[in-house]
Order: structure tokens, then C-alpha cells, then sequence
């Protein structure tokens, strides 16, 4: 599955909005914060690949 890329717009308590990048869309994702790997901030890249989520340095 995947991979599928993503940037975290915002972050509000313990979810990240995040928005897809490797297609054109305006649609927009709500995941947990304990989903995404350590370090994850407003602006990180990431990568959804084997159902995991990675940031892209």
C-alpha cells in the first residue's frame, strides 16, 4: 500500500491535520498525534507507506 505523502498544516491538542501532496486535492485529514512518528510538527513532511506513517527529511 501507499506510499502517500503528506504535510501537517496544524496541530490542535492531540490531532494533526494533515493534506495530501503527491496529488491535487483540497481535502484535508484528521489523525491522532500518537499515530505519527516522534518529532512530528506544524509543516513536517510524511510519508504513509505499509501502514505506517515516516517523516521525509
Amino acid at each position: 500500500m501507499g506510499p502517500y505523502y503528506y504535510v501537517v498544516l496544524k496541530i490542535e491538542g492531540e490531532y494533526a491535520t494533515l493534506k495530501r501532496t503527491d496529488i491535487e486535492t483540497d481535502d484535508t485529514m484528521f489523525i491522532a498525534l500518537a499515530l505519527l512518528p516522534f518529532g512530528t510538527d506544524t509543516g513536517s513532511r510524511l510519508v504513509w507507506e505499509n501502514l505506517e506513517y515516516s517523516l521525509i527529511p
